[in-house]
């Protein structure tokens, strides 16, 4: 278990998450425990710190870790993703999501909401993380999502079931479980190929039953979507967030913004063709996905017009390579090319997503009492979001778990092969914490 240390880091320039403009000369206090003890100008700081270790970041940019809202870190698309899956035991199925959350955190996620996961493994793994025995983002899950009888994600990771009695029962078993939050599937989608994305699956008293038994169990409840009208008839039930929405109108996003209703667009997953082509997808599901990318365009433009509050999700996993950057980058990019201010973007993937948690008070931005999840990067976030492209350091907890330019000491990464990997180092000589 990789414990943190009190440390002051400085010479640094500091967004935080709240404030849209950079803060030059800053200083930030990492408490023994993880968490941020003191933040502003740096001789200040040094002086509460009194005599804690001192990291100089040479300069740098440093900002919130990031929050991807919708993850699958068993993700099963048709193809051998899902033979992968499909075949594994559960044994073996926790080791492939671990390597998958160990990639996620070195891409600059310390937080991930999963959405749909296989055979209750994801809350085995948010266990192991929590303990410090596997290195990955702090975990909010939904456990199975939930679908009707053949519906989206029968094959893959969501759970059946029929009528209200039946959903209100599935919904259950995924508290039981200690899910955070619930996911259903109201309509078709891209993955599915006996179905299309505008097929409604759910009947109004199915949806309700979802919604009231989690509501009143004090968890939220996001659910895939694909045309207007299903997820017009979700949020008018009460619905807390809408996935994909590959189909909006301007009105339907005009009611979510009315009722508050959070979107997380995926822009990415109707336009990553070389991604699907990897992957060996059949042909129908990338033709799907492609065909859907200007609807879905237009609807996150809907979206951003009309004030839906918007959180980061990628669908895609969250470190795959994406034109050469990662799929939560280029979600970001997509998001600001589509018309959403930069100051609202990075929102989008670190306060806001907090926010929707309820963990605002702890996550989403570096302030004091903050858990000290914290990227570096040597260009400005808040110029343009690409800056995360520059990404070369990663502390979750006031832990690096990635630190490509050796400032914090850690031999953990090492991108060019030089020493292989030291995960032991005694006396020091690698520059690895014992």
């Amino acid at each position: 278990m990789r414990m943190p240390t009190e440390q002051v880091l400085v010479n640094l320039a500091l967004y935080d998450g709240v404030e849209d403009t950079l803060q030059p000369d800053r200083g930030i206090w990492i408490g023994a425990d993880g968490m941020i003890r003191a933040v502003g100008p740096v001789d200040d700081v040094l002086t509460e710190a009194g005599d804690a270790r001192v990291v100089d970041l040479g300069g740098d940019h440093v900002m919130p870790g990031l929050t991807n809202m919708h993850v699958h870190l068993s993700l099963g698309l048709p193809g051998h993703l899902a033979d992968t899956v499909h075949n594994s035991n559960l044994a073996e199925l926790v080791l492939l999501m671990a390597d998958s959350a160990r990639r996620t955190l070195h891409s600059g996620v310390t937080t991930a909401r999963l959405v749909g996961e296989s055979r209750y493994a994801d809350f085995a793994l948010r266990r192991g993380i929590e303990a410090g025995a596997v290195d990955g983002p702090r975990i909010f899950t939904a456990g199975h999502a939930l679908c009707c009888t053949g519906g989206h994600g029968w094959d893959a990771d969501a759970l059946e079931a029929d009528g209200a009695d039946g959903f209100r029962r599935a919904t259950r078993e995924q508290l039981r479980a200690g899910a955070d939050l619930i996911k259903v599937c109201i309509s078709g989608g891209i993955a599915g190929q006996h179905e299309a994305i505008d097929t409604p699956q759910l009947l109004d008293d199915e949806m309700a039953a979802v919604i009231r038994v989690a509501h009143d169990w004090g968890r939220k409840v996001t659910a895939h979507a694909g045309p207007a009208d299903s997820v017009r008839r979700a949020v008018e039930l009460g619905l807390d967030c809408v996935e994909h929405g590959y189909e909006l109108t301007d009105d339907v996003t005009r009611l979510m913004a009315e009722r508050g209703v959070w979107y997380v667009p995926t822009i990415v997953v109707s336009r990553c063709e070389q991604f699907f082509r990897d992957s060996g997808v059949p042909g129908w599901l990338m033709d799907r996905a492609l065909a859907a990318g200007p609807r879905h365009w237009e609807s996150l433009q809907h979206a951003i017009r009309n004030g839906v509050p918007i959180a980061l999700g990628s669908d895609m996993p969250p470190h795959a390579g994406y034109d050469e950057t990662t799929a939560t980058v280029r979600e970001l990019e997509f998001m600001v090319d589509a018309g959403m201010p930069v100051a609202d973007a990075l929102k989008a993937a670190t306060v806001r997503p907090a926010e929707w948690l309820g963990h605002a008070d702890t996550l989403g931005s570096i302030a004091v009492g903050r858990h000290a999840d914290l990227l570096v990067l040597r260009d400005d976030p808040t110029r343009s979001v690409s800056a995360l492209r520059t990404l070369h350091a990663v502390v979750k907890g006031g832990v690096a778990y990635r630190d490509d330019n050796g400032r914090f000491g850690v031999a953990y990464r090492d991108d060019n092969g030089r020493l292989g990997v030291a995960y032991r180092d005694d006396h020091g000589r690698l520059g690895v914490p014992r």
